[in-house]
C-alpha cells in the first residue's frame, strides 16, 4: 500500500471559519515546507535536516507551532518530530508500510472496521502538520471519498448497519475540511438513530489552535450525538496560552476531550517528560487516554523505545500521578479485537 499525504492540497481546507475569517487557512498555506526553511526559522545549519527524507514525506509545519520550538536547539521535542532527518534514510530497509492493517480493515474505500460496534472514515488526507512518525504516511489517500458524494456512500453504508454505535472520524485530520462540509457530515451522522457518539482524531487544536472558531464550537454544541475530540499531544511544550484557549473552547462546547500520546524515544521517553504532559492535560480537562507504543511504520524506526523501558516509565508515572492522569500504554497490532495493554 503506498499513498500521498495530501496537506498541501488546499482544495480541502477552502472553508472560512465563522467571524474568525480564514485564520487556520491561512495559517496551513503560510506553512514551513522543507527542512531547510525550517532549519533557517531556528538559526540551526542545514545539515541537520535531509532533503532525501522529504522526497516521499515532506516537510510541513505552521509557524503556529514552530513558534513554539526552541531557537538553536537540534533536539527541540518539537522540532524532532518535524524535521526530516538522515536516519529516516537508515530506516528503509525495515518498518511497515500499512503497520495497522488499515488495507485489510477496509469495508469500502475509506471506511475502516477494526473492532465491533465502530467504523472509521478516513475523511480527507489532509493534515496540518506531518509528524514524522506517522503509521499512515504512506496510506492511499486518492482512494478516499472526497466531498458530499462520496461521503454519502460512506453514510448509507453506516445507516445499513444498526450494529454501528459510534463513528470515527479520521485522515488525515477531519479538521482540516470546511466547516460548512463537516458540519454536514456530523449532522448526517446525528440523523442516524444508532449512531450514539462522533469521535474526532485530530492534531488541529495542538498545532494551529485559531482553527476551534465559533462554527466549529457551534455544531458541536447542537450535536445529538455525544462528541469525543481524541487530540495528539506528545510534548507539555506543545501547549501555550493559544492552545489552552481552545480546549477551554471545546470543553465549554460540552465535547468530551481526551488525548492519545505516541511515546517517541528522544522526544518524550523520559519521567519528565510524561509527568509534565499528564499534569498540563487535566489540568486543562483532557484526560491521558493512551500512551502508544510506536507503530513500526517505515521511516519511523529511530522513534521506537523498547516495551521494557516504556512499562518502567508508565509504572513510575503511576507512582507520582492519580490514576486519571496516567495513560493506558498500548500497541495497535494489526487483526486484533482492540489495542493491546503493555
Amino acid at each position: 500500500m503506498k499513498g500521498t499525504i495530501l496537506a498541501t492540497n488546499h482544495q480541502s481546507v477552502e472553508g472560512t471559519c465563522g467571524n474568525s475569517g480564514p485564520g487556520w487557512q491561512k495559517a496551513m498555506k503560510q506553512a514551513v515546507r522543507n527542512g531547510y526553511a525550517l532549519c533557517d526559522q531556528l538559526g540551526l545549519p542545514h545539515r541537520f535536516a535531509s532533503a532525501a527524507a522529504e522526497q516521499d514525506f515532506p516537510v510541513f509545519a505552521p509557524l503556529e507551532y514552530i513558534r513554539r520550538m526552541q531557537p538553536g536547539n537540534p533536539q527541540d521535542p518539537l522540532l524532532l518530530q518535524v524535521l526530516g532527518m538522515q536516519r529516516e534514510m537508515e530506516d528503509q530497509g525495515s518498518g511497515l508500510l500499512d503497520p495497522v492493517g488499515d488495507e485489510a480493515a477496509q469495508r469500502a474505500e475509506g471506511v475502516l472496521q477494526k473492532y465491533k460496534r465502530r467504523v472509521l472514515l478516513i475523511t480527507t488526507g489532509a493534515c496540518a502538520i506531518h509528524c514524522r512518525y506517522c503509521f499512515r504516511r504512506h496510506y492511499p489517500y486518492e482512494t478516499a471519498p472526497k466531498g458530499k458524494a462520496g461521503f454519502s456512500r460512506s453514510l448509507e453504508l453506516i445507516r445499513q448497519d444498526a450494529e454501528l454505535d459510534e463513528v470515527i472520524l479520521s485522515g488525515g485530520d477531519p479538521l482540516t475540511l470546511a466547516d460548512e462540509t463537516l458540519g454536514w457530515l456530523v449532522d448526517e451522522l446525528c440523523q442516524i438513530p444508532h449512531v450514539r457518539r462522533i469521535r474526532l482524531h485530530t492534531r488541529l487544536p495542538v498545532v494551529i489552535p485559531q482553527r476551534v472558531c465559533e462554527t466549529l464550537l457551534d455544531w458541536v454544541r447542537r450535536s445529538s450525538a455525544a462528541m469525543y475530540f481524541v487530540l495528539h499531544f506528545n510534548h507539555a511544550q506543545e501547549i501555550d496560552a493559544a492552545v489552552s484557549a481552545a480546549l477551554a473552547d471545546l470543553h465549554r462546547s460540552g465535547a468530551v476531550l481526551l488525548n492519545q500520546s505516541v511515546l517517541l524515544r528522544g522526544v518524550n521517553d523520559s519521567l519528565e517528560a510524561q509527568r509534565d504532559l499528564c499534569l498540563a492535560l487535566v489540568d486543562r480537562r483532557v484526560v491521558p487516554y493512551y500512551l502508544h507504543q510506536l507503530d513500526l511504520v517505515q521511516g519511523a524506526l529511530h522513534f521506537a523505545v523498547e516495551d521494557a523501558a516504556a512499562q518502567a516509565l508508565v509504572a513510575s508515572l503511576r507512582s507520582e500521578l492519580p490514576g486519571y492522569a496516567v495513560p493506558t500504554l498500548v500497541r495497535e497490532i494489526a487483526g486484533q479485537a482492540s489495542k493491546t495493554p503493555l
